[in-house]
Parts: structure tokens; sequence; C-alpha cells
């Protein structure tokens, strides 16, 4: 169609810093990915103790995923979120925890 625009893809991975392990962090992720219609994986990283997350959807989608990441669960402490924006592959069929 002429005039539409589709949705920019992309993808992030992130590194969450702070008190993220053993409070609900990946769960919380992973409800927040599904909800927005993202696809990816989220896992703790031993010994650094923060949690990974990878994540592709449009680039709005991704946004607000980032806000969520920044603010987590309530029972978590996030000191901060290092992301790094990624090309889109489209190589998750759904968003899991590993």
């Amino acid at each position: 169609m002429r005039g539409v625009t589709l949705p920019e893809l992309a993808a992030i991975c992130a590194t969450v810093h702070g008190h993220v392990q053993g409070v609900y962090f990946r769960a919380f992720t992973q409800q927040q990915a599904v909800r927005l219609g993202l696809k990816g994986r989220v896992r703790n990283r031993y010994p650094q103790g923060t949690v990974e997350v990878e994540a592709e959807g449009t680039r709005d989608q991704l946004e607000a995923f980032i806000r969520h990441l920044q603010e987590g669960p309530t029972t978590a402490r996030v000191s901060r979120v290092d992301v790094r924006w990624v090309s889109y592959q489209g190589i998750y069929p759904d968003f899991n925890i590993d």
C-alpha cells in the first residue's frame, strides 16, 4: 500500500545491574516482553550478579520494554541498565527464560 510505513524492527542486548537475582526479575521480564509482543530471552549471569536480556520487536515496543527493565519488579533494586541496540535478526520464536 502506498503511504503506509511499516514499524521499524530492531533488537537490544541489555544487562541489568543491581539486586536483580532471586527477586522474580526474570519472570517479570518475560511477562512484560510477552505483554508487549516481544521475542527473545532473559537469563541470570553468574558470577556477575546481573540479568542479561535479548529482545526483538519494534523500536517503540523495545523502548517501552527498557523502561520496564529500569523499574523492575517491586522486589528488585535496579541500579542501571546497559542497553546496546543491534540489528534485528528474527531468531526468536517467543520470549523465554533461560
